[in-house]
């Protein structure tokens, strides 16, 4: 039996999986059509089951830094599984990756890992509940952390992708608990910190919003976060899922100069496989269990193939030191971008931190949720569909971040710019 590609996998994958995917955004429900099946990705580009190559600016929604299939990693990675796939016992390579990202980032004494930034995120607010004695968290509009019930409120991602409401299934016990305001509001936050006083645990924030576009926080609002928790009390958690490692090599709170209390981290630790973490100051990480009465457990967490990866990966980044060309040629990109949308008269706001990036069709400046959901997402499901035509694999989602990784040279940026012209130029037209 022949290989089964595009819509003959299509079909089967509708009928075994929710919707045809393992996660929404993957079915490109928002843009229109059907999604490709990858088979294999080297350096920039993917490559799909039917032969077709894309120069891909998802890189699986962040993690790939070093692009497809870097000879390091995969090597770590091959020669992590010639010794076993899982032990259910510490490994080497787990504590040798907790020194390096304790090295690299500025708050974090102490490391705990885990599989998924779900995991992180949600182990963190139960750490900050249990070392502060309170209940409530406070999160921004917009601002994804992961599908844990307290997380769904006012969500970005893939809830805002799909149009969804705060997902059904939460108690509403539960979500009481969870407070949301704008991001880029200090107003807003003292107000609801004040409403409450000594009941919120947590302020948890993505210090650069990924998951509606790309929103970078104003002059000001991360150091002004931690004055107001630190007078009420309440700890800091820095979401730096998608920026660790990726705004800086120290993540934002390095970019920034701002040190919360705790940081869960993701994606580019694990190199492209399941690995996330969340650490913090030896003081409340030893409230963690076996340390502590906080409870939290992974069967697979510290897994050796993934601790192989993340620290072959973070390796690279630490004797390269490759950020300011990736800043900068992320700049070529973003700038090449607005140029042709304004040439031809269509509305767009742009931000870039690093290497993540965004674009919005809507006129700016886009500081927050609300902002970011006036973007014309009819036009950018016609820009995306004519962008893929022509080779290039921007996120199936006007309310997703953009990603460069050192595998993307001058010459993919200058070919994807003219399929970007074009691609515009048949979306005004339609």
């Amino acid at each position: 039996m022949g290989k089964m590609t595009g819509p003959a996998l299509w079909e089967r994958a509708l009928r075994v999986l929710p919707g045809g995917v393992s996660s929404p955004v993957r079915a490109f429900r928002s843009v229109g059509g059907e999604p490709f099946f990858s088979e294999r990705g080297e350096g920039a580009f993917l490559y799909d089951t039917q032969g077709r190559r894309y120069v891909d600016y998802v890189l699986s929604w962040g993690p790939l830094i070093l692009g497809h299939a870097h000879p390091e990693v995969v090597e770590a990675v091959e020669r992590a599984a010639r010794s076993g796939l899982t032990f259910g016992t510490p490994t080497p390579a787990e504590v040798e990756l907790a020194e390096l990202i304790i090295e690299l980032v500025p708050s974090v004494e102490v490391v705990r890992f885990v599989s998924s930034g779900t995991e992180a995120t949600m182990s963190a607010v139960r750490l900050a509940r249990g070392a502060t004695g309170r209940d409530r968290i406070l999160k921004f509009d917009g601002c994804y952390h992961g599908h844990a019930d307290s997380f769904l409120v006012q969500a970005g991602s893939g809830v805002a992708t799909l149009g969804l409401p705060d997902s059904p299934g939460i108690p509403a016990a539960l979500s009481g608990l969870t407070s949301s305001v704008p991001f880029n509001d200090l107003d807003a936050v003292e107000t609801s910190l004040r409403r409450f006083p000594g009941e919120f645990a947590a302020v948890i924030v993505e210090p650069v919003m990924g998951n509606v576009g790309l929103i970078e926080p104003v002059d000001g609002f991360l150091a002004g976060l931690r004055e107001l928790t630190r007078a009420h009390g309440t700890l800091l958690i820095f979401d730096e899922v998608m920026t660790g490692f990726r705004v800086s090599l120290g993540g934002a709170q390095k970019r920034y100069g701002v040190d919360p209390d705790l940081t869960t981290l993701g994606k580019v630790v694990g190199g492209g496989l399941p690995v996330a973490a969340f650490g913090g100051s030896r003081e409340v990480m030893e409230q963690v269990a076996p340390a502590g009465p906080v409870y939290q457990a992974g069967t697979l967490s510290g897994n050796p193939l993934g601790m192989a990866a993340g620290l072959a990966q973070l390796r690279v980044l630490a004797r390269e030191r490759p950020y300011e060309s990736l800043e900068r040629r992320t700049a070529q990109l973003v700038d090449g971008i607005v140029r042709a949308a304004t040439e031809r008269g269509v509305p767009i706001s742009a931000a870039q931190a690093g290497s993540m990036w965004g674009v919005d069709f809507t006129d700016g400046p886009v500081i927050d949720y609300a902002a970011a959901k006036r973007t014309d997402a009819v036009f950018f499901s016609a820009y995306f569909r004519e962008c893929l035509k022509r080779g290039v694999f921007f996120a199936p989602s006007p309310f997703e971040a953009g990603f460069l990784s050192t595998a993307h040279e001058p010459e993919h940026i200058e070919r994807t710019l003219e399929a970007v012209r074009e691609s515009l130029d048949a979306s005004v037209v339609r």
